[in-house]
């Protein structure tokens, strides 16, 4: 019996239909997968992999999608097909929802994945509601009154932080002058009520008692951990508001973020193992944009190789670690982000993230990695390593020449050159996750300022960092190296076409350098100059063959 050629995932499910799948499991599934991240659904195929073919009932997919959209609130438009195997299978396409979405009988049910990898359909809890409504942008959970919660919840200590932390950070300055309840209204801190002001959950999260954190947002938990070697350093988790925990994880971080010294002209500077400014940016973040519906902890730890920072949720519907540096900055709690960034904490335009890049890319280290979230976590760790001090002298001084600093698509593409010396534009837009379009803007002003060289044309154009760098960093081998390596490789990989076919065509020189027939003939008529290779033949008919064959 034939098989599919893959198996069932998150986002594929196959449904036998031998004996008339239920409409009511049908939906069900449907809803499923709208409630998650969408994906296909294969009728008639049995659970593992095999082909049994459609029941009758089932043969018109057209009428199979109107009774779904039917039996589905809101109504979910599926795309149908059916596959010609040797018996017929209906592929069910269904989109991610962009809300809730129930069954005509009122079931919400979500996929996940179980221990053994397979794929099941569950209840969505209440909870979990609020999780993905909130994960959507559809509702501010920071921004809603909390039940049982008083007016004296909040702290006069710790409003008294705040006022002091909008001094310390610079930000609204406009805020200090307002009394402590138009404070906190300006804030959205708190929210009238029956004529009564109540906390909000932003509210107490900010400036609220310890003791009624712990009973009204038991989620709200932070943890710091510090490893020196095999060695627990550090080892605390905490129930505080936040900007006490702040302050307590800064404290500990600060106590073993090291130093080293780096001579610039007259003046020295200091480079620790992890940008401050990038640091305070990823904690607030974490802070800011987890979900604080889910059970868990914002996990802080300092290690060897370097700091990780992990918060309960993963990333928001249209926010991927591809789409990091380019998507439009929103988050899962506005009201709790927006008073962080009134205080000063957190970056005004929203773009704390380009902060996070740039503390490790203005001193040539690694990238900061958030390979390892995923839907329930997002993680990030920021790599110590050596400082690269030509580079951080290339970054300061372009930076000083033109009187701001350099844009952060500027510093990845730079750093890029700098890790893989040299590369097209379709290699850096990999390396880097940036738009080709925006990659050949960047290179423009970087070609203009000094900073890079462009070598070839069309589709053989790569890019390189110019003598000018090199030189700097006394490297001029490297700047020889990476501007002309290429050329000695080319011969030899025709030559190596040559031996293998006995001889070769301009095409295929094309073919196998990616490059245009002009270049692909100056190549070839080098190598015969330089008596590599002979000419045969005129015309259409011409090929090359090594010399003495």
């Amino acid at each position: 019996m034939r098989k599919m050629a893959f198996k069932e995932s998150l986002t594929v499910e196959f449904k036998s239909d031998r004996k008339k799948l239920p409409d009511e499991i049908l939906v069900e599934a449907v809803v499923a997968f709208a409630n998650t991240d969408g994906g296909e659904i294969y009728l008639g195929v049995e659970d593992g992999g095999e082909i049994t073919g459609l029941h009758q009932d089932h043969a018109d997919p057209l009428t199979l999608s109107a009774f779904i959209s039917n039996r589905t609130v809101p109504p979910i438009s599926t795309r149908t097909e059916v596959l010609e195997y040797a018996k017929p299978v209906l592929k069910i396409s269904v989109p991610r929802s962009a809300t809730i979405v129930a069954t005509s009988s009122g079931k919400m049910l979500r996929r996940r994945l179980k221990a053994d990898g397979t794929p099941e359909n569950v209840p969505m809890y209440p909870y979990e509601i609020t999780s993905r409504l909130s994960s959507l942008s559809l509702l501010d959970l920071s921004a809603q009154p909390l039940p049982n919660a008083d007016y004296d919840d909040l702290d006069v200590v710790e409003r008294e932080r705040l006022r002091n932390s909008i001094r310390a950070y610079k930000g609204d300055q406009g805020l200090l002058s307002l009394a402590d309840d138009e404070l906190d209204k300006a804030l959205r801190l708190v929210t009238t009520v029956d004529g009564k002001l109540v906390p909000t959950m932003a509210g107490l999260l900010l400036i609220g008692r310890a003791e009624r954190i712990q009973e009204l947002i038991p989620t709200a938990e932070a943890s710091i951990q510090i490893l020196e070697g095999t060695s627990v350093v550090v080892n605390e988790s905490f129930t505080q508001p936040l900007l006490r925990a702040f302050e307590q994880i800064n404290t500990y971080v600060a106590a073993r973020n090291r130093e080293t010294e780096m001579e610039m002209g007259l003046f020295r500077i200091s480079i620790p193992d992890i940008d401050k400014r990038a640091f305070r940016e990823a904690l607030v973040n974490a802070f800011s944009h987890r979900d604080y519906s889910m059970l868990g902890r914002v996990i802080v730890r300092l290690e060897d190789e370097g700091l990780t920072i992990s918060n309960p949720g993963g990333f928001i519907e249209g926010i991927s670690i591809d789409s990091l540096l380019d998507a439009e900055p929103h988050g899962r709690n506005p009201a709790l982000a927006d008073a962080l960034k009134r205080i000063g904490l957190a970056e005004r335009t929203g773009r704390g993230i380009d902060r996070i890049f740039e503390g490790s890319l203005q001193f040539g280290r690694l990238l900061p990695d958030y390979s390892a979230s995923n839907e329930r976590t997002v993680k990030l760790f920021i790599p110590k390593g050596r400082p690269d001090q030509e580079f951080i002298k290339m970054v300061s001084e372009e930076q000083k020449r033109i009187g701001r600093s350099l844009p952060i698509h500027s510093l990845l593409v730079l750093n890029t050159l700098k890790q893989i010396h040299r590369a097209t534009i379709e290699d850096i837009s990999m390396q880097t996750n940036i738009d080709g379009t925006k990659i050949k803007v960047t290179l423009g002003n970087l070609i203009d300022s000094g900073l890079v060289e462009a070598i070839g044309t069309g589709k053989a154009k790569t890019y390189i960092l110019s003598s000018k760098v090199y030189k700097r960093s006394d490297n001029t081998v490297g700047y020889v190296r990476a501007k002309y390596i290429d050329a000695i490789r080319f011969e030899e990989l025709v030559l190596t076409l040559a031996r293998e076919q006995g001889s070769v065509t301009r095409k295929d020189v094309m073919e196998l350098l990616h490059l245009s027939s002009d270049q692909a003939y100056r190549v070839l008529r080098k190598m015969v100059d330089d008596n590599r290779l002979k000419l045969r033949g005129k015309g259409k008919n011409s090929r090359y063959v090594i010399k003495g064959t």
